[in-house]
């Protein structure tokens, strides 16, 4: 059975019931449209894997693609179903130990290190939970105008596009584990452009800035509340840092300098051998990495990415610069169109995920910020999530969600750090200037990558 196709016809009965209920208006059905294409990319990333595939966990941080499928419609039935669609029945009683993730209000759950061994349910069973999950929020939404309801589907549909990044940065990791390299998407790439354009460097003002969400559209409750800060002049680079500035750090002995780097990250580089960014691999004298398109050389032209903060940071401090602070870039963001290499951008194959970064020329410019002087920033959103110096904690007066949802951000505000701008598998419809996601500072097999800042003496 073509499982997009039969998920695609029974979301499209929903979206036709709904608009011809005399209750339906339109930011419902914008909700509920949103909710549909949201699912069905889910399964369209999943639909070039092997059965086989759906099962394997390559490191603890990675979670099974079918495991991913089947905790975004936990999701929607724990939060959604259960308490507010009346007579629901859970589609399998043990679902709730085995799909939730942390939430601890909610009962236990599975450990997530041994994901990888749940053979059953099967992958069959997982779709089937996830068009009956479809199936039951459509009798739930049809004509609701409950604000909690909104909410939480805004919340749970903002929550799977997060699965859908992960879905991408885990399908590559548990190829990249796979002596044999498979290829998720094959992608000719002589036609991009490989040229870069020079770095400069783009003053703003000391000043008293706003940072935080303004409360217009979507933002999790980490991003809250809108608040006052007081930030010194500073320069921030006018785009990202390349893999050829980075093989400069590792040709210039990067990686056997310890002054360069915090104890934590020194340890971390003995005991896992770091030599280079993950997914490179020195062939002879060329330096290759590995993509969703397979083993490819090196574009010199192209963002590092795979890189740990600790990396980030010793990269800084070689270069006699340093990482922005969120409030930094937040401030640099504000004034820049969300645009770029982004999944949903346009400058994507619709529906496929691009392998990898892209070098800025290869991208709209965007204009200079009214507020900085010296140039313009580009490469502000996708392609890498950009590593800050801040570390995750909360805002002046933040208040988490009440319920359960509240251990969705709060609970995790330690030893994590702040990385800002989405990435080349982060949705345009997902990002916005003032989203922080958070890993710790060793987690590298995420999009992330560098940009550096500099006080203004």
């Amino acid at each position: 059975m073509d499982h997009e196709a039969y998920h695609f016809r029974i979301m499209q009965k929903v979206v036709e019931k709904i608009a011809a209920s005399p209750r339906a208006h339109e930011g419902v059905l914008r909700l509920i449209s949103d909710y549909q294409k949201v699912r069905s990319v889910t399964e369209t990333i999943c639909s070039p894997l092997a059965i086989e595939d759906h099962q394997i966990q390559s490191m603890p941080d990675v979670s099974p693609p079918k495991w991913h499928l089947a905790h975004t419609s936990w999701f929607f039935e724990n939060f959604l179903l259960l308490p507010h669609l009346k007579n629901y029945r859970v589609f399998h009683p043990q679902y709730n130990f085995l799909f939730n993730s942390y939430y601890k209000t909610v009962g236990d759950h599975y450990p997530r290190s041994e994901r990888g061994l749940l053979s059953r349910p099967t992958l069959q069973e997982v779709l089937e939970y996830r068009h009956y999950v479809d199936e039951k929020m459509g009798h739930l939404i049809q004509g609701t105008s409950d604000k909690e309801i909104l909410f939480l589907l805004t919340l749970g549909i903002q929550h799977e596009q997060q699965h859908q990044e992960l879905l991408l940065t885990d399908i590559k990791h548990l190829f990249f584990t796979n002596p044999l390299r498979p290829i998720y998407h094959s992608r000719d790439l002589s036609e991009v452009d490989a040229s870069s354009i020079p770095l400069q460097w783009v003053k703003y003002p000391e000043a008293l800035y706003s940072i935080g969400h303004q409360g217009k559209g979507f933002g999790f409750d980490n991003e809250t509340p809108l608040h006052q800060i007081f930030l010194p002049s500073f320069k921030i680079g006018s785009r990202l840092i390349t893999n050829g500035e980075y093989l400069s750090f590792i040709e210039d002995r990067g990686y056997q300098t310890p002054q360069l780097w915090l104890s934590d990250g020194w340890d971390i580089v003995l005991e896992n051998h770091w030599k280079a960014p993950l997914y490179w691999e020195r062939k002879e004298a060329e330096w290759q990495q590995f993509t969703l398109a397979g083993t490819k050389p090196i574009q010199l032209s192209e963002p590092v990415c795979h890189v740990s903060y600790y990396e980030a940071d010793a990269f800084a401090r070689w270069a006699g610069k340093r990482l922005p602070t969120e409030a930094e870039w937040e401030v640099v963001a504000k004034d820049v169109p969300i645009d770029g290499n982004l999944y949903e951008s346009g400058i994507l194959e619709p529906q496929v995920a691009h392998p990898s970064p892209r070098p800025p020329s290869t991208l709209l410019r965007t204009s200079s910020p009214s507020r900085g002087e010296g140039g313009r920033v580009v490469q502000i959103f996708g392609d890498v999530w950009e590593w800050t110096q801040s570390p995750y904690t909360p805002y002046p007066g933040f208040k988490p969600e009440q319920g359960s949802i509240g251990e969705y951000n709060g609970k995790f505000m330690c030893n994590q750090m702040v990385l800002r701008g989405g990435s080349c598998f982060t949705s345009l419809s997902h990002i916005r200037a003032t989203y922080r996601n958070f890993f710790p500072p060793q987690a590298r097999w995420q999009c992330t990558g560098i940009r550096l800042a500099e006080d203004v003496c």
